[in-house]
């Protein structure tokens, strides 16, 4: 199975075994694919190349891959999938708050590896279809609330605004697009680009406490957002989109 001919990849590592082959099997698996043994290559190639993905590792010599990954996330929507070493929790867990997309532990399978690229990739696109759908809606309002997708601003109808992360935003404008219908973790997951691994399947129900607590007049009987044992969440209130 190929996920699109010619999807563009690019791989980001200093070890010269690691790019080969990588570079070989990708392309076996139709992948078109550059490689960049640093972040200065890295942003030679994507100056002048269409990038669908950055397979990225956090330990290049010499330079912070975290650093360049929070760069490379700051200017731009390409997904992002980190390499690291078994031992390195700490930053397997910092890279997916910085918005990478999955991580891969060294030594890896390229199998896998291949794996995880066409599950990023078709999520990556199902989400650009999504938006592409609903990009015509300014706004969406409930109760006393406003949440603008242009301005990516939260606020009261009183014009009181409230501070939310990068994955409150997005987990409350996936809510208020489908208000009244039960959306799975996974499918939250994927809205607020949380790594969608178990481990961290609960991340989603930390930011849903948080939202309840910025929404809510009683967090702990919420009148919104409304938990679906086993399931997942549904937004029980009437929703306005402003278009």
């Amino acid at each position: 199975m190929t996920i699109q001919p010619q999807a563009h990849i690019l791989v980001v590592d200093d070890d010269p075994q690691i790019r080969d082959l990588l570079q070989e099997y990708l392309a076996e698996n139709a992948l078109r694919v550059s490689v960049a043994l640093n972040g200065q290559e890295m942003s030679q190639i994507l100056a002048d190349e269409a990038i669908d993905l950055v397979i990225l590792d956090l330990r290049l010599a010499g330079e912070d891959g975290m650093t360049i990954a929070r760069t490379l996330r700051d200017q731009s929507a390409i997904p992002i999938v980190m390499l690291t070493g078994v031992r390195d929790e700490a930053d397997r867990v910092m890279g997916l708050e910085l918005g990478a997309d999955d991580y891969l532990t060294k030594p890896f399978s390229p199998r896998e590896l291949l794996a995880r690229i066409r599950t990023v990739l078709r999520r990556t696109r199902s989400t650009a279809l999504a938006q592409a759908q609903r990009r015509e809606i300014r706004a969406y309002r409930f109760a006393e609330f406003e949440l603008n997708l242009r301005t990516r601003r939260f606020k009261r109808r009183d014009g009181q605004h409230i501070d939310l992360t990068n994955g409150e935003f997005n987990l409350l404008a996936a809510l208020l697009a489908a208000p009244e219908r039960i959306l799975t973790r996974d499918q939250l997951l994927d809205a607020s680009r949380v790594h969608e691994n178990e481990v961290y399947d609960r991340s989603i129900d930390v930011q849903v406490l948080r939202l309840r607590r910025k929404i809510e007049s009683d967090p702990s009987r919420p009148q919104f957002i409304v938990t679906e044992r086993g399931v997942g969440y549904i937004f029980k209130s009437p929703v306005e989109a402003v278009y």
